[in-house]
């Protein structure tokens, strides 16, 4: 644990910023998170109302802060929205943070950033850690691969399709997970710290998971033995145009996060694993996705 500190939150009311809230308050950290709608009062946080393109409520968010933990951004979006998203909406917070000469910075990027030419929210998280990377303050990027846990509604499908006792994957290949409150712990420790960072966490797993290895552990989570189906890629293309006809701004799969998923290789990099004297994974992931499946069925949700 670290001493106390009065941290600056975006994308509070988020999956991984509502665990990140919940740890900071424990911990007896003092938060002002930015919120575009009302919230309910709650111990140890100061809602701002406002958006990242509110320059105001920028100022007033990073006031008397000792750290900005960035977590907001576009997971869906057209290249306007992702250019908007995660590309103004970190260079504005890096602007109010200069300008109040805050302490810190820890921006939450993603892996795709690795692999720009696949998708346009790639290409966006890539921008975005370009102008951390540039910035005068102090920083850390934290690359996340896909991360799970209780109130996730990313990979609830796959929760949903494993206890249907068949999950249809992408192509064959590897990817590397996290649960939430491993990364939020991760986050934390990085507020506190002053040196120059760029990590890629996961579950400690070497060489991540194979998308079928992956599949049966949802199944065991759900208790039941499931069948993967990997989808060639021209499968998930057609799914995603589908899904975008039929929802549009709500589809879960689009053409970009198709490619995106098509990759063969998520798995994070060694060599940019934290400091083993910083933060190591907590969670193993089976017990972590069977403790998620329960969440989910607690809430009706599976």
């Amino acid at each position: 644990m670290v001493a106390a500190l009065t941290l600056a939150l975006t994308g509070a009311t988020g999956f991984v910023g509502a665990h990140l809230l919940d740890l900071a308050f424990r911990e007896g950290h003092a938060v002002r998170a930015l919120t575009r709608r009302p919230q309910l009062p709650r111990d140890g946080v100061t809602w701002i109302e406002g958006a990242l393109d509110d320059p105001a409520a920028l100022t007033a968010l990073v006031e008397g802060a000792d750290a900005v933990i960035h977590v907001a951004g576009v997971i869906s979006a057209d290249a306007a929205g992702f250019e908007a998203g995660n590309v103004t909406g970190t260079a504005a917070m890096l602007g109010a943070a200069e300008r109040a000469r805050v302490r810190r910075f820890v921006h939450v990027s993603s892996l795709a950033a690795r692999e720009p030419a696949l998708s346009m929210y790639g290409a966006s998280k890539a921008r975005s850690e370009a102008l951390v990377e540039s910035s005068t303050l102090s920083t850390a990027i934290v690359r996340p691969p896909a991360v799970y846990g209780p109130g996730d509604r990313e990979t609830l499908e796959l929760f949903r399709m494993a206890k249907r006792g068949l999950i249809v994957l992408p192509p064959a290949g590897r990817l590397s997970l996290i649960h939430v409150d491993d990364l939020v712990r991760l986050l934390l420790a990085l507020a506190a710290r002053d040196d120059n960072l760029l990590i890629e966490p996961d579950d400690g797993r070497p060489g991540g998971w194979t998308h079928e290895a992956f599949g049966h552990a949802l199944g065991r989570a759900v208790g039941r033995k499931v069948r993967t189906l990997s989808a060639p890629r021209f499968v998930l293309t057609l799914a995603a145009r589908a899904d975008t006809l039929l929802r549009g701004g709500k589809a879960k799969l689009t053409p970009d996060r198709a490619a995106y998923f098509c990759h063969p290789d998520w798995t994070v990099s060694p060599p940019r694993a934290a400091p083993a004297e910083l933060w190591q994974p907590r969670i193993e992931t089976e017990q972590g996705l069977a403790a998620t499946a329960f969440w989910y069925q607690a809430q009706r949700w599976l």
